[in-house]
C-alpha cells in the first residue's frame, strides 16, 4: 500500500473511530456521567496508567522499526514483552489499596482494580498490532481500533444507564483491552511466544530501557497534571479538565493523529534507503499544520457553544480550560513525529534528556497554575508549549535536518490560513451574537465561511498542503463526476 493510501485509510479510520468515541462521551456526560464520576475514574485510570507505561517497553518501536526481523526474534520480543507486561499488571493491582488510602477515598480501590486487570491482556496484542504496522497493514489496524473504541463505548454506555457511574467507565476500559486482544490477535493468525525464548533479548532489553524510561516521561506529563489538580483542587475540577482535556485531544487524533502509525515506517523505508529526511519532514509538518492549526483554533473560539450544545449546563465549567488546552496544541503540532524521527536516526540520549527537562517544566507549570484555579491550571498548558518548543525545535532541526527558512514559511502560511478560518467565528460573535447566545445556525454560517477562507488562502499563498488537499478531493469529486468543481492548484 502506498504511502498516500496508508494516509487516506488511516484518516477514514480516524474519522470513524472518534465518531463512535464522541458519541459515547457526549451521551455519557448529558445523561449519566457528572464530573465528580469522571474525576474520580480519572484518578484511578492516571495512577494506573504511570505504572502500566512499563508494560509496551518498546516493543511496538523496536518491531516496527527493526532492520532485520525473522521469526525467533518476534518470539524473542514477545516472550519478553509477556514476562515485563504481566510483572507490572501485577503491581497495579497492587496499588490500589495506597492509592484509595492516599486520597482518603475508599471508592478508588474498585476503580483501580477493574482497570488493573485489563492490563494482563495488553500484552497478548503489542506484538500482533506491531507486526500490522511494520507491514504497513492498516487495514488490520483500523478494525483492531474501530473495534476496541466500540467495545468501550458500549459496555461503558449500558452500564451507566444501569446506574454504576464511574464503575462503568472502568468496565469500558477493560472491554477495550479485551477487544484490542482478540481483534490484533485473529488479524496475525493468533501467535503465541511458545515455547518461550529468551536468546537475544539483550537488544531488546537495552532499547526497551530507553524506550520505558521516555514513555514514562510522556506519561507523567499527560498524567500527573491530572492527579495533581485532583489532589489541590477537587474530584469535580478535575473532571471538568478532563472533559475539555479529552475533547481537545480526540479533535487532534480525528485531523491528524492516525497518520503517525503510517508515516513511521515510511521514515524508516526513507531511512534504510538512506534518502535524506528534511525535505520529507517538511511537507509532512506543512500537511499536520494545514489542517490540524485550523481545527485546534476553531475548537478554542467555538468552546461555550460546543460545551453547552453537546454536554449541557453542568459541564460549562470546562469551556474557558479547553479554550487554553486547545491553543496550546497549535505548537506541538508545529513539530509532528518528535519522539520518532529521532529514535529512528539513534539520537535517544539526547531525546531522553529534553524529555525528561519538558516532564520538568510541563508538571512545575502545572503546579503553579493549580495553585490559582482551575483555569490558570489549563492556561499553564499555553506556557508549556512554549517551553516544549524551544527544548525541541533546535534538536530537531539538527537531526532531521529541515530547513529553518522552509519550516517558517510554512509555519506563517498556516497561520495566516488559522486566522482566516476563525475570523467568521469571531465576527459572527461581534456582529450577530456572543458565545453564550450562539444558535446552531449560526455557528454552521460561520464555520463554513471559515472554512472556505481557508481553502482559499491555502491556495492563493501557494502551501504545499493545497497539493494534497487538491489530490485528495478530486479523486473524491471524480467519483461522483464533479471533478471540474475543483480549482487547479495555482
Amino acid at each position: 500500500m502506498s504511502v498516500r493510501g496508508a494516509a487516506l485509510l488511516a484518516m477514514a479510520s480516524q474519522v470513524s473511530a472518534f465518531i463512535i468515541q464522541f458519541a459515547a462521551s457526549v451521551i455519557l456526560a448529558r445523561y449519566f456521567i457528572d464530573p465528580e464520576d469522571l474525576g474520580l475514574f480519572t484518578i484511578a485510570f492516571s495512577f494506573i496508567s504511570l505504572l502500566a507505561v512499563l508494560q509496551e517497553f518498546g516493543i511496538t518501536r523496536f518491531v516496527t522499526g527493526e532492520r532485520e526481523l525473522d521469526d525467533e526474534r518476534i518470539r524473542t520480543a514477545f516472550t519478553v514483552s509477556l514476562a515485563i507486561s504481566w510483572s507490572v499488571a501485577i503491581g497495579c493491582v497492587a496499588l490500589a489499596w495506597p492509592v484509595s488510602a492516599f486520597y482518603e477515598m475508599p471508592e478508588l480501590r474498585p476503580l483501580m482494580l477493574v482497570i488493573a486487570a485489563s492490563y494482563f491482556f495488553v500484552p497478548l496484542a503489542i506484538v500482533p498490532m506491531a507486526l500490522a504496522h511494520r507491514k504497513m497493514d492498516f487495514v488490520s489496524n483500523s478494525m483492531t481500533e474501530n473495534g476496541v473504541v466500540l467495545a468501550n463505548a458500549t459496555i461503558a454506555i449500558w452500564l451507566a444507564w444501569r446506574g454504576h457511574g464511574a464503575m462503568a467507565l472502568a468496565w469500558g476500559a477493560f472491554a477495550q483491552q479485551i477487544a484490542r486482544m482478540v481483534i490484533s490477535q485473529w488479524r496475525v493468525g493468533f501467535i503465541l511466544p511458545f515455547p518461550p525464548r529468551l536468546e537475544g533479548a539483550l537488544p531488546i532489553l537495552r532499547f526497551g530501557g530507553f524506550a520505558t524510561l521516555l514513555s514514562a516521561f510522556y506519561q507523567a506529563s499527560a498524567r500527573l497534571p491530572e492527579l495533581l489538580i485532583g489532589r489541590l483542587l477537587d474530584t469535580a475540577a478535575l473532571g471538568l479538565f478532563t472533559r475539555a482535556f479529552g475533547l481537545a485531544a480526540q479533535l487532534r487524533l480525528l485531523v491528524s493523529g492516525a497518520l503517525g502509525t503510517v508515516f513511521f515506517p515510511a521514515f524508516r523505508q526513507l531511512r534504510d534507503e538512506g534518502e535524506a529526511l528534511g525535505p520529507h519532514y517538511e511537507r509532512v509538518t506543512a500537511n499536520y499544520c494545514a489542517i490540524t492549526w485550523p481545527a485546534m483554533a476553531g475548537l478554542a473560539a467555538l468552546a461555550t457553544p460546543i460545551i453547552s450544545m453537546l454536554y449541557g449546563e453542568r459541564w460549562l465549567g470546562a469551556a474557558v480550560p479547553l479554550e487554553w488546552i486547545a491553543i496550546s496544541q497549535i505548537l506541538f503540532i508545529a513539530l509532528p513525529l518528535h519522539a520518532d524521527l529521532p529514535i529512528l536516526l539513534h539520537e535517544k540520549r539526547a531525546l531522553l534528556w529534553r524529555s525528561g527537562w519538558d516532564m520538568v517544566a510541563s508538571v512545575g507549570l502545572l503546579v503553579l497554575g493549580a495553585w490559582f484555579s482551575l483555569e490558570a491550571a489549563a492556561a499553564s498548558r499555553v506556557a508549556h508549549s512554549f517551553v516544549w518548543f524551544v527544548i525541541f525545535a533546535p534538536f530537531l532541526a539538527r537531526t532531521i535536518g529541515f530547513h529553518w527558512r522552509v519550516m517558517t514559511r510554512i509555519w506563517l502560511q498556516s497561520a495566516l490560513a488559522t486566522g482566516l478560518a476563525i475570523l467568521p467565528v469571531w465576527l459572527s460573535y461581534v456582529w450577530w451574537a456572543p458565545a453564550t447566545q450562539a444558535s446552531f445556525g449560526q455557528l454552521t454560517i460561520a464555520v463554513l465561511s471559515g472554512a472556505a477562507l481557508w481553502l482559499i488562502c491555502l491556495r492563493q499563498t501557494r502551501h504545499c498542503a493545497y497539493t494534497e488537499i487538491h489530490s485528495y478531493a478530486c479523486s473524491a469529486l471524480a467519483y461522483f463526476g464533479w471533478r471540474q468543481l475543483m480549482p487547479a492548484p495555482r
